[in-house]
């Protein structure tokens, strides 16, 4: 059992340069700053959101109105790699409003025989990532898992891939192309929503600080399907608490919310800390930001509503319990 660490994991860009067939060629594109928006100053507007806790949930009740109450804060989505603008949905991305399958396919090295069962690494991952979906979403999202019952193995020993944080776009590129090809006469990848490669842990080659969604600009295609997003695994047995849900997150365009120190030291909880999982998953009780559950369609637009013009004064609001039904609310303090 290898040490716990609180640095949270990347995600990666893989540029349109690769050729579908091949992904020999490329590098990590650098992110884009969304453009400077324009709206509600943080005085005069601000966005009452609902997010369930592990004490209590609540949600807003917003009177009915031809423009819903929650639009002057509604961002519009920009350019932005995972903007988090939500008055549209990016296609490109799942939305987690229904079922959606994933396949975890279990990769192993000829440099290492796997001391742990693949049933036992599933076991790490799920239910709880499941769950956490399930309970997060309010019910409105289902996560089903698919693994693999076997080990798949890998043409080149784990050392070869060079495997590391900042992983170098070659030999990134050659250890996906590797594990597609020797899992497709296993897996009809057309099946599957969301696919999970999850790398022997105890390969000399596997560094856990791997661990990423690589994006692709130029899709893979398997089985027919069109790959756009792979989530590549490189944990520790047993891993990271709730990280494979971390990951997932990206899957559904959410970004990360930690604070990268530039010499690597320092503290990663700057921005948000444990009040968001994009910002860690070691918090008492992670959960996502109701802004987030707001993009992803958990949330409606009549429970957020936009206070606007309150200043001093404040607004007040009507709160109500999930469990007791609408109508129920009671009255709140004020909100600015």
């Amino acid at each position: 059992m290898g040490a716990v660490s609180r640095i949270p994991h990347p995600e990666v860009d893989v540029p349109r340069l690769l050729p579908p067939e091949g992904l020999t060629r490329g590098g990590v594109r650098s992110r884009r700053r969304a453009p400077g928006r324009r709206g509600c100053g943080w005085r005069g507007c601000a966005a009452v959101l609902t997010s369930l806790t592990a004490l209590a949930a609540t949600s807003l009740i917003a009177p009915t109105a031809a423009v819903p109450l929650s639009m002057p804060c509604a961002l519009k989505r920009t350019a932005a790699h995972h903007s988090e603008g939500l008055d549209t949905w990016n296609a490109a991305y799942p939305r987690p409003l229904r079922r959606l399958d994933a396949v975890m396919v279990f990769l192993s090295f000829p440099d290492a025989e796997p001391l742990t069962r693949p049933a036992d690494l599933t076991a790490d991952y799920f239910p709880a990532t499941s769950h956490f979906f399930a309970q997060a979403s309010y019910g409105k999202f289902r996560l089903r898992p698919h693994p693999l019952r076997e080990w798949i193995r890998m043409p080149r020993a784990s050392t070869a891939y060079a495997m590391q944080r900042d992983w170098h776009a070659a030999a990134r590129s050659a250890y996906l192309r590797d594990a597609l090809a020797a899992a497709d006469g296993r897996v009809d990848f057309s099946r599957y929503d969301v696919v999970y490669f999850v790398a022997d842990p105890d390969a000399p080659g596997v560094d856990s600080d791997a661990t990423k969604v690589v994006n692709l600009d130029v899709p893979l295609r398997a089985d027919g399907a069109d790959i756009r997003r792979v989530v590549t695994v490189f944990e520790k047995h047993p891993p990271d608490r709730l990280v494979l849900a971390h990951e997932t997150g990206h899957v559904f365009d959410l970004p990360d919310l930690y604070h990268r120190p530039v010499d690597g030291k320092g503290d990663w909880d700057t921005h948000v800390g444990d009040w968001d999982l994009m910002g860690s998953q070691f918090g008492l009780a992670p959960d996502l930001f109701g802004w987030h559950k707001w993009k992803l369609g958990w949330l409606e637009p009549r429970q957020v509503r936009c206070v606007v013009g309150a200043g001093r004064r404040g607004a007040r609001l009507t709160l109500e319990p999930l469990a007791a039904g609408a109508g129920a609310g009671a009255e709140a303090g004020s909100g600015v």
